[in-house]
């Protein structure tokens, strides 16, 4: 088939026949290449897409935690600083071929795995983590929620006496309920409506997160004593522990970067997201750092010093301590409507795309989207959040599987494939193996498994200080073992 490169762009050319060639093999719209001439988003949209939903509740909680680990205002600064280098670097290199090509990852992964191997990679990241994420940042939204019902309507946190429903008290299960449904709506609503949601909602967020900011600062005493913020002295900091912070940070944005392509496959050039990406999550993680130190100073100072930093709503107390009712209620909202954003692009997205790229005669994008809502739920995600330990020990396990999915895909793209892809085999005839014996890629598969269990070996074997560094260290050990592992085993080009 011809893919001829748009030499201005640098997009692959699909004609119309060619495309409705695969549309008769039974592939949805949905999953089909996107024409250059279809695409929406230049440089501004890579810029902004992630500036709101960098501020929700659940990653603010899993950046508190560092300051448990011993880590002091500016050495978490750094951390975050660092993390949102590696994950831009992430986003451009594995985004390129979607960017190029106009197709989702669930298509993407086909050509590595194979088009029956790669429902392994596409699970993984729609679904596992697609369920688990829609129901860990759905609580931590709604516990902040909880706040400012409380705040409106006095008493709210006493409704129900203390009952429970399968572990969550009745105002906390109030509130998740109706998150759950906001985000599903928002879903419900289709991609042009989100991408209008996201160009108001991501500066609307950053103008209160800024607001908020000069307020705890002030709170805090001063920006000297928010730099020099240090709640936990005693514990001492190790390069270890500090890549291990930076790690963690990073496998909260790890779906993303394995998933991207969903997103740069709208790129109206190959170089769109190769700007778009770096500048806006540099200097969105820069306010994410800012608000995170400046916060936590903030409550450390209303508090007089007395905080738990592994509470699981520490940082909505943080935000609670900025004092002034109608900001307060205003700060809560617009980091709900980031982590709303958030579940939408990052979750729910992948979730439904990955369930119609594998059963399209059972699932649209939307249905998809849906079974991610009602099994986030049911799996009971606040469980998952009573302390950081259970968080880290949940990044780990995704560090552990999105490293070595990221590593293979870049190995086989930029080596195996020389950043050529043939989408004949990748929209392959039913029946048809798509250029893999029995539709499966097992070097890739092998090497993913093999991959899984050495980073997650340290968390059976702790005691072994090699394989404990490299379970903390999961997603960059994942990377590298993925990545090198899959050129080790002989990546063979096709012709």
């Amino acid at each position: 088939m011809s893919t001829n490169p748009a030499e201005a762009s640098g997009l692959a050319v699909l004609t119309e026949a060619e495309r409705a060639g695969f549309s008769s093999r039974g592939y949805s719209d949905e999953v089909l290449p996107i024409p250059p001439t279809q695409r929406p988003w230049g440089t501004k949209n890579f810029i902004t897409v992630w500036m709101g939903p960098i501020h929700n509740i659940l990653s603010y909680f899993t950046v508190v935690g560092f300051f448990a680990l011993g880590l002091n205002a500016l050495q978490v600064v750094g951390a975050i600083l660092i993390a949102a280098v590696i994950v831009s670097i992430g986003y451009v290199l594995n985004g390129r071929a979607a960017a190029k090509y106009g197709i989702p990852f669930a298509m993407q992964i086909r050509d590595t795995f194979g088009v029956k191997g790669a429902i392994v990679p596409a699970m993984i990241r729609g679904l596992i983590a697609g369920f688990v994420f829609f129901g860990l940042t759905t609580i931590s939204s709604a516990q902040a929620l909880d706040i400012v019902f409380d705040r409106i309507f006095p008493g709210y946190l006493q409704l129900g006496g203390g009952t429970t429903l399968l572990g969550l008290a009745i105002p906390t299960a109030i509130s998740y309920l109706i998150m759950a449904v906001i985000t599903v709506v928002l879903y419900l609503a289709g991609q042009k409506f989100i991408d209008k949601f996201s160009n108001w909602a991501s500066p609307a967020v950053w103008v209160l997160m800024v607001i908020g900011l000069f307020l705890a600062v002030s709170n805090a005493g001063g920006l000297g004593n928010v730099l020099s913020y240090h709640p936990v002295p005693s514990t001492p900091v190790t390069v270890v522990g500090f890549i291990t912070c930076v790690s963690m940070l990073v496998s909260n944005w790890a779906g993303p970067i394995v998933n991207i392509g969903d997103l740069t496959r709208n790129a109206k050039s190959t170089s769109d997201p190769v700007r778009g990406f770096p500048i806006g999550m540099l200097v969105s993680y820069l306010l994410f750092a800012a608000v995170t130190i400046g916060f936590m100073a903030s409550l450390s100072a209303v508090s007089g010093g007395a905080i738990d930093v592994n509470k699981p709503t520490i940082f909505v107390d943080a935000i609670n301590s900025i004092g002034n009712p109608f900001v307060v209620i205003l700060l809560i909202l617009a980091m709900n409507v980031g982590a709303t954003a958030f579940v939408v692009f990052g979750n729910m997205l992948p979730s439904g795309l990955q369930l119609t790229a594998q059963f399209p005669k059972l699932f649209s994008v939307k249905t998809g989207g849906l079974v991610a809502a009602v099994v986030g739920t049911l799996i009971l995600p606040w469980q998952f959040v009573q302390n950081t330990t259970m968080l880290y020990l949940f990044y780990s396990f995704i560090g552990s599987m999105f490293g070595p999915i990221a590593g293979i895909m870049l190995a086989s793209y930029y080596f195996e494939r020389r950043q050529q892809l043939d989408l004949d085999t990748i929209y392959a005839e039913p029946g048809t193996d798509g250029g893999h014996p029995g539709g499966v890629n097992w070097r890739a598969v092998g090497v993913l498994i093999v991959s899984f269990v050495i980073t997650m070996a340290g968390k059976a074997l702790p005691g072994v200080a090699l394989l404990a560094t490299i379970n903390s260290w999961a997603f960059f050990c994942g990377l590298a073992i993925g990545f090198v592992g899959y050129l080790l085993v002989g990546t063979r080009r096709r012709a």
